[in-house]
């Protein structure tokens, strides 16, 4: 990794140069670049958190001043609650799955001797232009890294200190590497990135990481492919028949547990049949942890009722702009639904397509549900915090995806790779085939089959048997 001031062509193309070079070095150089860059930051951990907390000074500072948002602060903390060491386990994570470039996905028989196949290969140039988070480079990195991928990132103000001690660092640890430093640029000059949104010739997708103002921003202002999320408006819907205690427990992870996230859950929709019964109970545990409920009036009337009144003091009366909003803090908005339809169809309008889920004992209702809603992802029983891609087993993720396009959900390795198709022939041309010359044979090949165009037509001919159960064996 490189931290450069080099004007924004000039790192697109030192980039794209680099891409080139690292789609074809081995899994055995990528995953030595790994493990040096996690030795590099576990050793480099006091350096790293001291300008961490410099940034936090800075930014609490400016969150006092109204100039920063406190959910902005709390992202931007790399030594809370072991977010470093989680850093450091997502970079061994990725290093210990499987390499996802160069491996054939499809393969046909189009004629004797011409072969058509699949092969996964990464994507190029990513631009990651992200807020907060430092964490996100080393993230970032390893991804990158692993799925043969340059990367330019651009950070926030708000944490350069962070940025650019973890840069430096990744930067000393990969001159001992295979890998090109330029495959990996810090950039710090000020104000490039409307800049660097114009080298859509050069840069193949950004990545946009950071709250609904800069996603727009981006999306508005380039030609580049965007992957990423503007809102993370998680819902839950909860029905009458899921055990009480449950409900708090998954609830209470999906509010409490990192109000700050974009996986944490916004409102929660009340079927009527739980109106009475599980809502109060839900209502309190929430109240003690010091969420603060916007309930519509059913729920109010309810919950002023049910539950004593220092705690029904605490109430909010909601409002029509509550159920678009994404809180980002210890806030709630509660909504009573009176069936399955109607919460489906108020999730399907007002969430943002990034993660919801139904607490509910009746396999048809989630069944139904989980094909219904719209998002990218869709949970049945369980807290939307699950949205992530370590929980999801790709060791990190380079953020959330609501498009319905290439990668969807949190992506990792697989959502950073594409595919070329290759034919390999023996002399073959167009003009053979068709009325009057030879026909395709269009014939599906398995995937391991590498040595069937060395075949023999004898050897072929048995294959293609043993495939479709003929004979016993080869």
């Amino acid at each position: 990794m490189s931290l450069t001031n080099a004007t924004p062509l000039e790192v697109a193309q030192a980039a794209r140069v680099g891409s080139r070079k690292l789609a074809i070095l081995s899994t055995e150089e990528r995953n030595a670049a790994l493990t040096a860059i996690h030795k590099a930051l576990t050793d480099g951990k006091d350096e790293v958190l001291a300008a961490n907390a410099k940034d936090l000074e800075a930014a609490n500072k400016a969150a006092e001043g109204g100039q920063l948002s406190q959910s902005l602060v709390k992202r931007l903390d790399l030594g809370k609650k072991g977010k470093y060491e989680d850093m450091l386990q997502g970079i061994l994570d990725v290093r210990e799955l499987e390499d996802p470039i160069n491996k054939i996905t499809s393969r046909t028989l189009l004629d004797d001797n011409l072969i058509l196949s699949r092969k996964t290969c990464p994507i190029g140039v990513l631009l990651i232009i992200f807020e907060a988070r430092p964490e996100v480079i080393a993230n970032i990195s390893a991804l990158a890294l692993k799925s043969g991928n340059a990367a330019i990132l651009k950070g926030g103000k708000e944490s350069s200190q962070s940025f650019a001690a973890i840069a430096s660092i990744i930067s000393h640890a990969l001159s001992t590497t295979a890998v090109p430093s330029d495959c990996l640029q810090l950039v710090q000059t000020h104000d490039v990135i409307a800049d660097l949104l114009k080298q859509d010739t050069l840069i193949d997708l950004c990545i946009p990481r950071g709250g609904n103002k800069l996603v727009r921003m981006v999306k508005d202002s380039t030609a580049i492919p965007v992957l990423g999320h503007a809102d993370g408006i998680c819902c839950t819907y909860l029905r009458g028949d899921y055990p009480v205690e449950k409900a708090i427990k998954v609830i209470i992870d999906a509010k409490v547990s990192y109000p700050a996230g974009c996986n944490a859950l916004e409102q929660l929709l009340v079927d009527s049949s739980a109106l009475s019964t599980t809502l109060p109970s839900v209502a309190e545990a929430l109240l003690q942890k010091g969420v603060s409920l916007r309930c519509d009036e059913p729920a109010l009337s309810v919950l002023q009722e049910k539950l004593d009144p220092h705690s029904a003091a605490l109430l909010q009366a909601s409002t029509v702009s509550d159920y678009d909003l994404e809180f980002l803090d210890l806030v709630l908005a509660i909504k009573t639904v009176s069936s399955l339809d109607e919460a489906i169809s108020h999730i399907n309008t007002h969430s943002s397509h990034h993660t919801d889920a139904i607490l509910t004992a009746s396999a048809s209702h989630a069944q139904q549900f989980l094909a219904a809603i719209d998002s990218s992802s869709v949970y049945w029983n369980t807290s939307t915090r699950m949205a992530d891609g370590q929980r999801y087993g790709f060791g990190t993720e380079v953020g959330i995806s609501t498009n319905k396009i290439h990668s969807r959900g949190p992506v990792g390795l697989e959502g950073l790779t594409i595919y070329k198709w290759i034919i390999e022939g023996d002399g073959q041309v167009s003009a053979e085939y068709g009325a009057g010359g030879k026909q395709w044979k269009h014939e599906p090949l398995s995937v391991r089959d590498e040595e069937f165009v060395a075949r023999s037509e004898e050897e072929k001919e048995i294959l293609r048997k043993f495939r479709a159960g003929k004979v016993n064996g080869v």
